[in-house]
């Protein structure tokens, strides 16, 4: 149990910080009103009930109120999850089958895209609201949506991404960045890694695990690139990348996240070969993208950095940091979640009243007044994983 007095005093910090602040926040943007939840908070503070919802950010609600059941054992938040499951019913093609990309307030469709990515984010999603509420129903929507990323969005060689309505492939802008257009991309295979991870934990489900043990062989054999110490990120359909870009953010988070599939799987020699890479990436961020003062760098794009310091990227660094540490027991990876920690409470937590975290700021911490606090990708999920990850783990590591 808990024996290092930084870490128990990091982790009542950042508890308190969940149940006074990240919860209160999320709670009061329910829309009784049109459903779902309020999908747009300006950084003037300023809501929009009549925003884009979109799936990913309510998915991310949904599993945020689920997990804050599970892990803190609180079941009064469980009819905030249940209004982002009615919610995400609503965003499901009757026709088809799959979850739009987004929706109006009223209800009608808005952008009838059927991207993988959002697939994956619905199955995490529903994997743990089924456990928290013991809902069967929500496993069964979770098993269609593994069935139709398996069946429509899946070749022999690995996982596409974006399709229309009824799953004809098209181009994929909305997982596309850095001026390319990518056919495969490593954020999109991360978080099915991720959704069968979770709905695998929940059912332990034999077709889910083989697909884990596919989805991290195209992780080894193509993402990873061994010469550099990173993920590549971008490709085209034959796994050729298309930039010389080091996602600091994607790799800290794989390190924590492909960790967990090895745990959940309990595949020991599949464990001994890629921990050591996972290890790796913890490293190589450490080395190159952390500043135990500034916090956590972006990414690199053909060798310039990116000085922003972004909300989901400094949430991960702590969790990927900390779980360097519990598998390596180098102490400084502690020390970097420590200072993460740090960092987060000085420039990214909003200060203001009503508020939650700022987007980004720069690397001296001047937050970026452009960026939204609240938009289809500004949600909970990172920083209320993070809180999340940081109880779960005080009750079993030894930190």
């Amino acid at each position: 149990m808990m024996s290092n007095p930084s870490f128990a005093a990091m982790r009542q910090e950042i508890e308190a910080h969940l149940r006074d602040t990240i919860l209160p926040f999320w709670k009061s943007l329910r829309d009784d009103e049109h459903g779902g939840y309020v999908s747009f908070v300006g950084y003037d503070l300023a809501r929009d009930p009549q925003g884009e919802r979109g799936c990913i950010l309510n998915s991310r609600i949904l599993w945020f109120f689920s997990q804050a059941v599970i892990t803190l054992g609180d079941k009064s938040l469980l009819p905030y999850a249940e209004h982002a499951y009615k919610a995400l019913q609503s965003m499901t093609d009757p026709v088809n089958g799959g979850v739009y990309w987004s929706m109006h307030a009223d209800g009608t469709v808005l952008d009838s895209t059927k991207h993988t990515y959002n697939q994956a984010f619905a199955i995490y999603a529903l994997s743990y609201y089924a456990k928290a509420s013991g809902d069967k129903t929500a496993l069964d929507r979770a098993f269609d949506l593994f069935d139709i990323i398996e069946t429509k969005c899946r070749d022999e060689g690995g996982y596409l991404e974006a399709f229309t309505a009824d799953f004809r492939p098209e181009s994929n802008e909305k997982l596309s960045e850095n001026g390319v257009m990518a056919t495969r991309t490593m954020n999109t295979l991360l978080h099915v890694l991720e959704a069968y991870t979770g709905l695998y934990d929940v059912t332990r489900d034999a077709r889910v695990g083989d697909a884990l043990r596919f989805a991290l062989d195209i992780f080894e054999k193509h993402m990873y690139n061994p010469v550099l110490r990173r993920q590549e990120v971008f490709f085209d359909h034959e796994y050729n990348t298309l930039i010389d870009l080091h996602s600091f953010g994607h790799d800290i988070e794989t390190s924590w996240l492909a960790d967990r599939t090895l745990e959940i799987l309990g595949d020991d020699e599949l464990t001994a070969r890629l921990r050591p890479i996972l290890m790796t990436l913890a490293n190589q961020t450490y080395k190159v993208a952390f500043d135990p003062v500034k916090g956590f760098a972006n990414e690199c794009e053909r060798g310039v950095v990116n000085q922003s310091r972004i909300w989901w990227v400094q949430a991960e660094a702590l969790v990927g940091f900390l779980n360097a540490y519990e598998k390596t027991g180098e102490a400084r990876y502690l020390d970097a979640a420590l200072s993460q920690w740090s960092t987060i409470k000085r420039i990214i937590i909003d200060p203001r009243p009503g508020s939650e975290w700022f987007w980004c700021t720069d690397a001296d911490g001047v937050p970026n007044a452009d960026k939204p606090i609240v938009e289809p990708w500004k949600c909970p999920y990172h920083n209320g994983r993070m809180a999340f990850e940081v109880i779960e783990r005080s009750k079993h590591a030894h930190v």
